[in-house]
């Protein structure tokens, strides 16, 4: 139902938000502290599952939606093992 336009759009946004993800790799490998990786980590969980939900729509494909909204999920839970095993450790967020 969406128009080439809005389609080319979407894609476009979506390969950009893919590039943005992938700079922060550098600060999940180098990342200083254990906080920062747990941040870069989520930031890309976040990312990933925003160019899902827009390939769902430029793609016009509404089940993509479900794997997005499983995929938020499964990041929420990351993180908070993430937070979990951080302050287990005996760091501080």
């Amino acid at each position: 139902m969406t128009s080439e336009l809005v389609s080319t759009g979407l894609l476009i946004g979506a390969s950009v938000l893919v590039g943005l993800a992938m700079s922060l790799f550098r600060r999940i490998t180098i990342g200083p502290t254990t906080a920062d990786r747990i941040v870069a980590a989520n930031v890309i969980g976040t990312a990933t599952v925003v160019v899902i939900a827009l390939l769902s729509a430029a793609l016009d494909e509404p089940g993509f939606l479900d794997v997005a909204l499983v995929y938020a999920l499964l990041n929420f839970l990351l993180s908070l093992g993430f937070a979990r095993f951080s302050i287990g450790r005996g760091e501080v967020l």
